[in-house]
């Protein structure tokens, strides 16, 4: 890929937890090819944590996505920073423990909205917020998994919570295409995550996904990222409300 494809872009980037996080993928994806990124953080504790490892002239901004006020202060002090903004990618999703374990017929309604507010309601107040101070054109990235249309085992509520984003992404898409700002979401394979160590039984589950891949190899964070990363650039602008399978091909037996 062209070393300067993104060249002048500045692109948001929701969701690092650590180094082995799909997001810390997508940020050195785009930090190679030339663009601005910009981290955000939960808070105090996450915060230390980037600081690890994480350059220390990289930009980081507090965000709590469980309220919608923290979100518009969030942009609002990257538009004082920064200016306008390119591109957003929402790596977020959470489920608690026992929500995610104890399958969907025990979800109790509490747990229910936990998920689905911070895994699927977090793209659309990003978005509201986000799309405010972005250019034309635009990208918004969310990242999904194929638990939103199968019934994977042990994926249970967020499975749900997944097939809320993505209906979502569609919507948004669909709104906000009149301003230039295209809304998709990436379908990554399962890779060794901190989210994919909450899921009961996840060492099969990866084993299960690497088996399925048309090389025998799992895929990885670094190509999840340059997709990714290709979705934010304008070399994209004519893909908008789509779910970009980015999983060696997986899905493919499970139609």
């Amino acid at each position: 890929m062209a070393a300067n494809l993104l060249e002048g872009k500045k692109i948001v980037i929701m969701g690092v937890a650590n180094k082995k996080s799909i997001a810390w993928g997508c940020a050195q994806a785009v930090a190679a090819l030339g663009g601005q990124v910009i981290l955000t953080y939960q808070n105090e504790r996450m915060k230390q944590s980037l600081a690890r490892f994480v350059d220390p002239e990289t930009p980081m901004f507090e965000c709590d996505v469980a309220e919608d006020q923290n979100v518009e202060q969030t942009f609002s002090a990257i538009h004082d920073q920064f200016g306008n903004i390119d591109g957003v990618i929402h790596a977020i999703a959470y489920a608690d423990k026992e929500t995610l374990q104890n399958g969907v017929i025990n979800t109790k309604e509490a747990g229910f909205n936990l998920a689905q507010d911070v895994s699927a309601y977090s793209l659309i107040s990003v978005t509201r917020y986000a799309s405010k101070i972005m250019n034309n054109p635009g990208s918004i990235v969310t990242m999904t998994y194929m638990g939103s249309t199968y019934a994977i085992r042990n994926y249970n509520m967020m499975g749900i919570a997944k097939a809320s984003l993505e209906s979502a992404m569609r919507y948004l898409a669909v709104e906000l295409g009149d301003q230039g700002i295209r809304v998709n979401a990436v379908s990554a394979g399962a890779v060794r995550t901190l989210a994919v160590t909450g899921v009961k039984g996840h060492g099969e589950l990866l084993k299960e996904s690497e088996a399925l891949t048309t090389d025998g190899k799992s895929v990885s964070k670094a190509e999840i990222g340059n997709t990714v990363a290709f979705l934010v650039s304008d070399l994209a602008t004519g893909i908008t409300g789509d779910v970009i399978y980015v999983d060696k091909g997986v899905h493919l037996f499970n139609t």
